[in-house]
């Protein structure tokens, strides 16, 4: 009872905070609401038994991706806009590939469901003791087995795409303009100027 209590509650917030995320007229609090998208998917995630899945969520989508976000929009320092005409504009095309997406996830879902302890009612389920059906292993052993044994070429591939775009994002940042075409900055001589030699007497 406590857990589905729980389950809904999380369920709830994640929702909330995910429509808040693309109606939020200030980026902070944009950004804000996903880091608390984030944890909400976290806390399911750890209420369904994948603690190493919701650790991953926390260590890497809040601690370092939503972050690296939040302080990218404060540096950006963007300004509040009237996003009314635009998404009313764009409304329609939105509703339908929405109602799209939504049609497919709902028909994947009731499909799925047939074949699920959820099949007699989706608000509640009965326990099953999967430990006496099933090898018991450590979900850490099953995410390596699946990845590093079965993946482990698309692992490689995806590696290396990383690699390749930081080797490019250092490459692009680097400057090779002549030292002689671009000026330069004398911060000695701009903090000392007072308002004799800066001042133009007529």
């Amino acid at each position: 009872m406590i857990l589905n209590i729980l389950y809904y509650t999380f369920s709830s917030v994640l929702v909330i905070s995910s429509f808040m995320v693309i109606t939020a007229q200030n980026a902070v609090f944009s950004v804000l609401f996903l880091v608390l998208s984030f944890l909400s998917a976290a806390s399911l995630l750890f209420l369904l038994k994948c603690e190493f899945l919701s650790l991953v969520f926390i260590l890497i989508y809040v601690g370092a991706i939503a972050i690296l976000f939040l302080f990218v929009v404060m540096m950006l320092d963007l300004k509040t806009s009237n996003k009314t005409e635009n998404s009313l504009k764009y409304f329609p095309f939105g509703f339908i590939i929405g109602s799209v997406f939504l049609t497919e996830i709902g028909l994947v879902i009731a499909e799925t469901f047939k074949t699920n302890p959820y099949k007699n009612s989706v608000l509640s389920n009965f326990y099953i003791n999967w430990f006496d059906k099933l090898d018991v292993f450590t979900e850490i052993q099953s995410v390596g087995q699946v990845v590093y044994t079965q993946y482990v070429l698309q692992f490689l591939i995806a590696g290396n795409v990383l690699l390749l775009a930081t080797l490019a994002a250092v490459v692009l940042t680097i400057n090779t303009t002549p030292k002689e075409n671009y000026k330069t900055q004398t911060i000695f001589k701009q903090l000392s100027r007072n308002y004799k030699n800066v001042l133009v007497h007529a």
